[in-house]
C-alpha cells in the first residue's frame, strides 16, 4: 500500500504569445514543486523496531523541511524483484530522491538508478556507490558492545540468547561485540545464536526465543525486525535487550537497555543537500560519536550502577577511548583461532568484511 501520496497538479503554462523577455523572466513552475522524498520499508509499518526507526526518520524530514518535501513510504516490501518494482515505480511517479533501508535492496536500488540518472539514492546498509546513489550505515556494533555490558552484569545463568536474521558482516559484528562487551564484566559469560533465515517474521522470531529460554538463557539479544522477542521475554519473565527502538511499552518488566538508530539529522541533511545542488555520491559509516547510534532507556530492574556503567562506556566510545574490537588481550574466535592480536584494533576494513564469531559464541557462520 502506498501511504502518504498526495497528488500534485502541474498547471500548464503557454508562453507562445509572451515577448522573449517576459519567458526569461518567468519562474519553471517545477522548480515551485515541493521535493518528492520516497521511503521503502522492508517490513510493515509497527510501533517499534527497524521500520519504526526509518519512519521516525522520515518524519523528521517532512518536520524540519516543511512544504519543501513531500514524502512518501511504502511499507513491507519484500528484498528482490518486489523492490525493484517499487524503487521503479517511485521514480517513474517524480521521486527525486530515494531511500532504500535494507541490505537486500542494494542491488535493485543500483539497477533502477542506472535508469534513472537524474534521481538521488540512498541505500542504508548498503556497501556499494554509484553517481547517483550514496551508501550510509550506523555502526550498530557500538551499541551492541554497550548492550553486552548490560546483559553481563544482569545475566544469572551467564548465558545469553541470540536471535539473528542472516550471517552478514553487520550481524556477526552485532553478535561479536555483545559477547566481547557481556566477557569485559563477566568473563564466563556464553552467548547461544539462533539463525531464522529471514529479518522479519514475527512468530518464528517467537519460537526461536522461547528455544533459546528453553535451553537456560536468561537473556536476550536479537537481530530481526519486529518485537516478538521482547514480548516472549516478558511472558516468560526473562531480560531482553531492546533493538531498533525503546521496546518497553512492549516488555516493560523485560528490557533492560535499547539499542536504537537515529536515522532523522542523516535523513534531512541529506535531503536538504539536494535541495541546495549540492548532493553527492558517498559512504557514511556513524555511530555514537555522530548521534546515529544510543544506548539508554534502562529497565526497572537495571541498578542505577549499572546504568552508570554502560553510560559511561557510551562517553568513551565516543570520546575515542574505548573501541570494542580492541583487543586487551588475544582475541580468539569460537574456533580457536587469533581474531584479534593483543594490543591490536581491527581496521574498519577488517570490521566490515568479518566472518567469525568469537570465543564464548555457541553458534557457526551459517544458517
Amino acid at each position: 500500500m502506498y501511504k502518504n501520496l498526495a497528488a500534485t497538479a502541474v498547471a500548464a503554462c503557454c508562453f507562445l504569445c509572451a515577448p522573449h523577455s517576459a519567458i526569461s523572466q518567468t519562474t519553471d513552475p517545477a522548480k515551485d514543486q515541493p521535493l518528492k522524498v520516497g521511503f521503502l520499508y522492508v517490513a510493515p509499518l509497527g510501533d517499534a523496531g527497524w521500520v519504526r526507526q526509518h519512519e521516525a526518520g522520515r518524519q523528521a524530514v517532512a518536520a524540519a523541511l516543511g512544504a519543501q518535501v513531500q514524502t512518501t513510504y511504502v511499507e513491507n516490501v519484500a528484498e528482490g524483484p518486489d523492490a525493484e518494482r517499487v524503487i521503479r515505480d517511485l521514480a517513474r511517479q517524480g521521486h527525486k530522491l530515494i531511500f532504500t533501508p535494507s541490505f537486500g535492496y542494494m542491488e535493485p536500488t543500483l539497477k533502477v538508478a542506472q535508469e534513472f540518472p537524474d534521481v538521488k539514492f540512498e541505500s542504508i546498509t548498503g556497501y556499494k556507490t554509484a553517481p547517483n546513489v550514496a551508501v550510509a550505515n550506523a555502526r550498530y556494533y557500538e551499541g551492541r558492545y554497550l548492550a553486552g555490558v548490560a546483559a553481563g552484569r544482569m545475566t544469572r545463568s551467564k548465558l545469553a540468547g541470540y536471535v539473528a536474521g542472516f550471517p552478514i558482516p553487520e550481524v556477526l559484528q552485532g553478535i561479536n561485540a555483545f559477547t566481547l562487551g557481556m566477557r569485559s564484566v563477566n568473563p564466563q559469560a556464553q552467548v547461544k545464536v539462533l539463525w531464522l533465515g529471514e529479518w522479519f517474521n514475527p512468530p518464528r522470531e517467537r519460537d526461536a526465543a522461547m528455544t533459546l529460554f528453553n535451553q537456560g538463557v536468561d537473556v536476550i539479544a536479537f537481530h530481526t525486525g519486529s518485537t516478538a522477542v521482547m514480548a516472549a521475554a516478558q511472558e516468560r519473565g526473562k531480560l531482553a535487550v531492546a533493538y531498533h527502538s525503546d521496546m518497553r511499552k512492549v516488555a516493560p518488566d523485560a528490557q533492560i537497555v535499547a539499542v536504537t538508530h537515529q536515522w532523522g539529522s542523516y535523513y534531512t541533511a541529506r535531503t536538504q543537500a539536494v535541495l541546495d545542488g549540492r548532493w553527492k555520491s558517498g559512504n557514511v559509516w556513524g555511530g555514537v560519536k555522530d548521534g546515529m547510534i544510543r544506548v539508554g532507556d534502562f529497565g526497572s530492574k537495571v541498578p542505577k550502577a549499572v546504568q552508570a556503567e554502560v553510560l559511561q562506556r557510551q562517553q568513551d566510545i565516543a570520546a575515542g577511548k574505548l573501541h570494542p574490537f580492541a583487543a586487551k588481550a588475544d582475541v580468539l574466535d569460537n574456533e580457536g583461532k587469533l581474531a584479534i592480536a593483543k594490543g591490536k584494533t581491527l581496521s574498519d576494513a577488517d570490521i566490515l568484511s568479518m566472518n567469525w564469531l568469537v570465543a564464548g559464541v555457541q553458534g557457526k557462520v551459517s544458517h
